[in-house]
């Protein structure tokens, strides 16, 4: 029997050290791609409901994540063919990925649109809603052929300035209550858009939900909105960022816009309620440093930045913070990698953690329900960290040690 067991863990030991996603989605590995435009409602046939389809030339891969890019414009202007669209969108589908570069709905009066809150309010409900229907539109088509090649459980979204608070919102708003009532009911705004967060996109009956948001220079309006549960964020921002603060100020730097708090408060707000998130601050850089896509350095380390973080979400990924055994304990643990402490996120009860090197060799363990352990006496390297619960139940993590 402990032969067997020894020769088990040993399998498993090969399978998580050496199992990685076939190569891919870290570094781009296709020469090229191909560009398929769509439309992606079935209610509304015009172009702010069309996206960009960015495919691997060549590659035969049918189960492939998925990240939507929303571009900037402040929510009056904008359009996916931004170059920072272009750029982000080509870079991911040479990884690998399925990207896309969405359109949406815009408000048709810059000027109404800075002097109403409410106004305000409505557009980004409906840029929200229309996000929805493009995710719907993805699941629809899988269900129905899967052309596109999709992995409807790996579906992110994110995007630049308004684009990014759009995918932050979409992501955080959980129901209508969640809305503010005063000082005017953004709660009825709802039935302008369908009656329901989904909104009148159309394909109904999928889902819209979403598996991680990526925020270059987002924020959001209520940081409330941000719990456990939620979707794992990563972001990068600029500490001198007057359009979308760095911490909490009206957007636009206007007192008449409502309040957005950037990646300086989301990511604080994120460790203090345990959501999974890594941020990169650009010290002293404005608002601007995405606009010229890959012409600027800060530009090519943030997407290099993103596709690390969503490269430890996906499913394929052993390390992933989300991958789950057969008998799995549901449960979630960051940072990753660790320079000293591990958090566990778990709603079950977790009675012994149990830490082994790349060897096979038990190297901590701990009879405790804490859900932080401290691992700095750990040798510098690779380690599986198993959770033991209840029933059985176990979860096993790749974890970095530093």
């Amino acid at each position: 029997m402990k032969k067997n067991i020894t020769l088990s863990f040993f399998l498993l030991i090969s399978y998580f050290f050496y199992s990685q996603c076939n190569g891919r989605y870290e570094n781009e590995i296709f020469s090229s791609v191909n560009v398929n435009t769509v439309n992606y409602s079935d209610v509304y046939n015009d172009y702010r409901h069309e996206m960009d389809i960015y495919t691997p030339d060549g590659d035969n891969e049918n189960n492939r994540p998925v990240v939507i890019y929303t571009h900037g414009g402040s929510f009056y202007a904008g359009d996916k063919g931004a170059v920072d669209c272009v750029d982000f969108c080509t870079s991911m589908a040479k990884r690998g990925y399925v990207a896309i570069s969405a359109n949406y709905r815009l408000n048709q009066s810059p000027v109404n649109f800075i002097l109403s809150t409410e106004e305000q309010y409505r557009t980004v409900l409906k840029s929200v809603s229309d996000i929805k229907a493009a995710i719907r539109y993805l699941r629809k088509e899988y269900s129905n052929s899967n052309q596109i090649g999709i992995d409807p459980d790996a579906i992110y979204v994110g995007g630049y300035s308004a684009g990014a608070v759009l995918a932050i919102h979409l992501a955080y708003i959980d129901q209508i209550s969640d809305l503010p009532t005063s000082p005017f009911n953004a709660q009825n705004i709802v039935s302008d858009i369908g009656g329901t967060l989904e909104g009148d996109g159309g394909n109904n009956g999928f889902s819209s939900e979403v598996n991680g948001i990526f925020s270059f220079g987002g924020g959001i309006n209520n940081l409330d909105w941000i719990n456990v549960n939620d979707e794992p964020i990563v972001s990068v921002h600029g500490t001198n960022d007057l359009l979308v603060n760095y911490n909490c100020a009206p957007g636009l730097g206007l007192s008449s816009v409502l309040n957005l708090c950037g990646a300086g408060e989301m990511h604080p707000r994120a460790d203090s309620v345990g959501l999974y998130n890594q941020l990169l601050t650009y010290q002293g850089e404005d608002h601007g440093w995405c606009q010229s896509g890959d012409n600027n350095p800060l530009f090519l380390q943030a997407t290099q930045f993103v596709t690390d973080f969503l490269f430890t979400l996906l499913p394929c990924n052993p390390n992933s913070v989300s991958y789950i055994e057969k008998n799995s304990l549901k449960a979630k643990i960051y940072p990753n990698p660790s320079y000293g402490t591990i958090n566990i996120i778990s709603d079950e009860l977790i009675n012994n953690i149990r830490v082994f090197n790349y060897l096979g060799a038990e190297v901590y363990s701990k009879l405790t329900r804490s859900k932080k352990i401290q691992v700095n006496s750990l040798d510098t390297g690779v380690h599986l960290i198993l959770l033991e619960g209840q029933n059985n139940k176990k979860r096993i993590h790749k974890i970095s040690v530093h």
